[in-house]
């Protein structure tokens, strides 16, 4: 790489790092392509994505970013997974593909500021997603006026039913 192109790089990652609410740093050292390419898909699907870049990179690329504090962990084998809308669906997709990969490894995460070691990220995996905290607080809403109806309704289906017995009584 020729130092224009690493200029190149380096404010495409601070562009990326600046669109980002949540990163997370991991090693990938002895994955195959094919595995890494099925890694790619499962975050595509959840908004995010995963780069692989020079440490030094990195580090020139988190500079000026929510997410400077990741800087420490630029070692090694790096790649880095950038979520742009919530951070569930892709710490849910690397935790399970670092469960399914013993030679991928979470190191830590930044969420809008804050750093998250590798047992926060898991943590954050096993929260509700987006969508299904959406659909419980629509559950909650509609449970509300189907009680008060249900509860409505009771008072004249009772009398109806006392009416019918006293019916059934009579023609007895």
């Amino acid at each position: 790489m020729n130092r224009e192109q690493k200029t190149d790089a380096v404010s495409e990652l601070n562009e990326t790092f600046s669109k980002a609410k949540f990163a997370v740093v991991a090693d990938y050292r002895g994955l195959k392509v094919a595995q890494l390419e099925k890694l790619r898909k499962n975050l595509r699907d959840n908004d995010a994505r995963i780069q692989i870049a020079k440490n030094t990179l990195l580090r020139l690329a988190v500079k000026g970013t929510p997410f400077e504090g990741l800087s420490e962990s630029f070692t090694g084998t790096t790649a880095v997974a950038v979520g742009f809308k919530e951070p569930v669906g892709p710490a849910k997709a690397l935790t399970a593909f670092a469960a399914e990969f013993d030679a991928f490894s979470i190191r830590s995460a930044g969420l809008e500021g804050s750093i998250l070691s590798a047992e926060e990220v898991l943590a954050l995996s096993k929260l509700p997603g987006r969508e299904e905290l959406l659909a419980k607080v629509l559950g909650t809403m509609v449970a509300v006026p189907t009680g008060f109806v249900r509860v409505l309704s009771a008072v004249p289906q009772g009398l109806l039913f006392a009416l019918t017995a006293i019916k059934e009584q009579k023609e007895n």
